[in-house]
């Protein structure tokens, strides 16, 4: 039986002052020895749920200062096993059948025990190789109990404890929101059919399935993958692997994952990357992340800036997807960004500290005053494992040759494939309509200004001649928009390639630029005549 929430929290409270924390809630208590190692070794006596709490912390380097997240992320989820008693149960209760009338084989003891579940290995009636993850008795209620205390103890000691964490408040939010997706395995279950239906046509990755009748909330069933984890090296140099390759081929996938699809594995560590049949296997969906359409592009902006070098490009593209906490001296930003652009991009990850590169960004940030999306901690913290990892199979690989050829490769399709046509059709033919009523509403707005010349008591002189300049000139932004509509519409023709062709492209699509680059070239010499440049 677990404890009550008092002895829960007084336990708690005495195992922080133990290590150094107790004066975030007693005054009286001096502030010594409350280094980030000791705050480990508290989260380690705490037991798995503050373990769990603790991995959480790590991934939030824009919340917890840089000495904490090294710290933190030296917790381990080597918990104790279950009874089997007791995961026979909570199978029965969630599927209402018992595990031998659901598997020919289930192993009792799990191969991996984590702070919230163990999994094991199992065989279907069918045959089938799966695994099991099934969710520890009562973590549910044990984990919102410790974080609803530790919600207490942040509302005793908000100041104090915003010494040791930048901020308490949402560090607090971060737990509550990460830890019930991880307690329901529902969410991992959809994010592997999401990235499997993503990366389907990706011919050298495989995603394991799910058996949807044999998972719950509780209870993640999934194939099984065996292979060699992608760090095992020996293994795949005597099997005939080429490792650059493989390098290349990782590296260029998370691209696509950040760059096209805005869902990526937010822990691709070399446990959760398999190679199998010459395909790279990502197992272990807990924890993804996903961007909006817009941060998505702000992406590709920062990487099309950086594959060519484009200064003002990218400090404009950090502005602009930052919140701004104060001032910010742009001619600072821009020396700083291509001090971390030389500092990093052309070097070889082997000779690089992955673990200052974050913190440098971070830094950057914050001394110009700009907070980054917190979308992009996951990503920075996905980048650094997975660069760890390629840098072991292939040293050599450089950021910039894997990311160069990926945006040339990718920038002219992605121009034109995402434009909606149809959407720009319509909005300039609704401009075309637009423009050509403004004669008339000039016209309207002169009767007026005649009409009400006494009025007003003073005297428009050539009003006759403004008008008619003023309708040549709008008679000329008439045919702007008119030749701008041709030239989208003959682009939307080619695009879909439709009609007569020759050569096997469409003749209407050719007439129509035909027809708007004469209608331009009349434009442009008549509005030379006049002398009005």
């Amino acid at each position: 039986m677990y404890k009550s929430t008092s002895q829960r929290f007084r336990e708690i409270l005495k195992i922080f002052a133990s290590y150094g924390f107790g004066y975030v809630v007693d005054n009286k208590l001096k502030k010594e020895n409350n280094s980030p190692e000791n705050l480990r070794k508290a989260f380690e006596e705490l037991g798995p749920t503050f373990i769990k709490i603790g991995q959480i912390l790590s991934t939030r380097p824009d919340i917890v200062p840089a000495p904490y997240i090294k710290e933190l992320s030296k917790l381990h989820d080597n918990a104790y096993s279950e009874n089997f008693s007791d995961i026979c149960k909570i199978f029965f209760n969630e599927f209402f059948i018992k595990l031998d009338s659901a598997f020919s084989y289930f192993e009792e003891e799990p191969f991996a025990s984590a702070s919230i579940s163990q999994v094991h290995n199992a065989t279907l009636k069918d045959g089938r190789k799966v695994i099991v993850k099934i969710q520890r008795p009562d973590i549910a209620e044990k984990m919102r109990m410790d974080i609803a205390i530790l919600k207490r103890i942040v509302n005793i000691a908000k100041l104090k404890i915003s010494e040791t964490f930048i901020d308490p408040e949402e560090a607090l939010n971060e737990l509550l929101i990460a830890t019930e997706l991880e307690l329901n395995f529902y969410n991992e279950a959809e994010n592997i059919e999401r990235f499997r239906e993503m990366n389907k046509d990706v011919k050298f990755l495989c995603t394991p399935y799910v058996i949807k009748d044999l998972s719950s909330s509780k209870v993640l069933t999934m194939e099984k993958i065996d292979g060699f984890k992608i760090d095992d090296t020996v293994s795949l140099l005597n099997n005939g692997y080429d490792l650059n390759d493989i390098g290349k081929k990782l590296a260029l996938f998370f691209l696509k994952q950040i760059l096209k699809d805005g869902f990526f594995h937010g822990d691709p560590h070399p446990g959760n990357i398999i190679v199998k049949d010459n395909k790279i296997c990502f197992i272990d969906f807990g924890l993804m992340g996903g961007f909006s359409h817009s941060l998505k592009e702000s992406l590709n902006d920062i990487l099309i800036a950086l594959a060519y070098k484009d200064i003002n490009k990218l400090a404009a593209v950090v502005i602009s997807i930052s919140i701004k906490k104060g001032p910010i001296n742009r001619n600072r930003l821009h020396e700083d960004i291509e001090y971390l652009y030389d500092k990093y991009l052309f070097t070889s990850l082997e000779s690089i500290k992955l673990s200052d590169v974050l913190q440098d960004l971070l830094d950057m940030s914050k001394q110009n005053n700009l907070i980054l999306p917190k979308e992009l901690t996951l990503l920075a913290r996905s980048l650094l494992i997975l660069e760890g990892v390629v840098a072991k199979i292939s040293p050599d690989i450089k950021i910039i040759d894997v990311a160069i050829p990926y945006v040339k490769e990718n920038i002219k399709s992605s121009m034109l494939k995402d434009i909606d046509f149809d959407k720009l059709l319509i909005n300039s033919l609704n401009n075309a309509r637009a423009a050509a009523k403004l004669p008339s509403k000039f016209m309207e707005l002169s009767d007026g200004l005649l009409n009400g010349r006494v009025k007003l008591q003073f005297e428009l002189k050539y009003l006759n001649k403004s008008i008619n300049e003023l309708n040549k000139m709008t008679n000329r932004l008439v045919f702007g928009v008119v030749v701008s509509s041709m030239i989208i519409g003959s682009s939307f023709i080619l695009n879909s390639n439709i009609g007569p062709k020759l050569w096997d492209i469409s003749i209407i699509g050719i007439l129509g630029f035909i027809a708007a680059g004469f209608t331009g070239l009349w434009l442009l010499i008549s509005i030379i005549k006049s002398g009005r440049m």
